[in-house]
């Protein structure tokens, strides 16, 4: 059996000979994966120390990238612009991604300062991934964390468009000639500037809304588990295929377009009994979420649990996919060290390389 989709501009061939696996001729641009840095209160350091491990783990495998996911007043990391600052003396050459920061519980201007300085520290290795929404607190907790400004705050698109300028360099204010007092210090941007961070900014979102604004803003699209079903349609796959569609068509340059597509993956092959029986029950426990839309539109994409070839199987069979440039695996948050080293072993030593992707980014 041979047939062949077209996704995203790229045209995949698929070939399933009698008896052998189904594998895509089109490998992932960059294969990476998505961590929780969880802190316990009882040893908050762990977290901390586990996440630099697995950072110099993953490097070593020839991974492409690592992003921090931001979590504020929960038990992970409020901000992974400072745990960049360690891991570029970590690691040399993965990429260092936040999949996402929240900017609404930001300062722009503080952010932009924050990020270009962790840039500059790993040489460039940054991927700001960042999305926008009002908010979500009760009224008595937004006045703590935002003060009362955050009745009358715009947390639109614009407020990312105006990151993307402060970290591009934009002037902020005209800076008069030095007059001898105080240094010569005083800059008409962001400091510490560094360039090409702009190029490297990321919209995390599942709409298709948020699709076509991140197309037409120029920046990359970066899509998680968790995405909106939208005109009638419930299979995740297709929900993504359709987004990807939208941000390329409203691209203004659609051959440098770059989509993300984002799933869990939890091989069970060289496990322990142990890890076998969590991996197994975690699936469980999660799957039936998968089965019904949450709220109005909320829909969550499977778990892959198996063995790697059928996990490649069902990878190759998903449109969204097959429409993305790059993809990475999300590390379930309950499992520890010694679990997402096995998971991160068994996607570069044998899920990426089934895939066509080659360690290192030498391909």
């Amino acid at each position: 059996m041979r047939f062949v989709v077209s996704g995203g501009g790229r045209r995949v061939t698929l070939f399933a000979p009698e008896g052998e696996n189904v594998t895509s001729s089109t490998a992932p641009r960059q294969l990476g994966f998505i961590h929780l840095v969880p802190i316990d209160p009882e040893d908050p350091t762990r977290g901390l120390a586990d996440t630099i491990e697995l950072f110099r783990f993953a490097e070593e495998l020839g991974l492409d990238s690592g992003w921090l996911r931001s979590r504020h007043l929960q038990r992970g990391l409020g901000s992974p612009a400072v745990l960049f600052g360690a891991l570029a003396q970590h690691t040399t050459r993965i990429g260092l991604g936040t999949a996402v920061i929240p900017v609404g519980n930001e300062n722009p201007f503080r952010l932009a300062e924050d990020l270009g300085t962790a840039d500059l520290l790993s040489n460039g290795r940054v991927l700001a991934g960042v999305s926008v929404h009002a908010p979500g607190f009760s009224d008595e907790v937004n006045d703590i964390v935002f003060d009362a400004g955050w009745r009358s705050e715009d947390y639109g698109y614009g407020r990312i468009e105006r990151l993307r300028d402060l970290i591009a360099g934009e002037t902020v204010r005209e800076v008069a000639p030095y007059n001898g007092i105080g240094g010569d210090l005083d800059t008409a941007r962001v400091e510490p500037h560094s360039p090409g961070l702009a190029q490297r900014i990321w919209y995390g979102g599942g709409s298709l809304r948020s699709a076509e604004w991140a197309g037409q803003a120029g920046l990359g699209w970066l899509m998680s588990n968790i995405s909106s079903t939208e005109n009638g349609v419930l299979d995740f796959g297709l929900v993504q295929k359709a987004q990807i569609d939208t941000y390329r068509a409203a691209h203004p340059h659609p051959e440098n377009s770059r989509a993300i597509v984002a799933r869990v993956l939890v091989p069970t092959e060289d496990t322990t009994p142990a890890q076998r029986e969590l991996y197994t029950a975690h699936v469980a426990g999660r799957t039936p979420r998968t089965l019904k839309v949450h709220g109005e539109r909320t829909i969550i994409a499977p778990d892959l649990l198996g063995a790697t070839d059928e996990i490649v199987e069902r990878i190759v069979a998903d449109p969204g996919y097959l429409a993305a440039d790059d993809f990475l695996v999300e590390l379930p948050f309950e499992f520890g060290l010694d679990e997402w080293k096995h998971i991160l072993h068994q996607v570069a030593t044998k899920i990426g390389p089934a895939l066509g992707w080659t360690p290192g980014g030498a391909a």
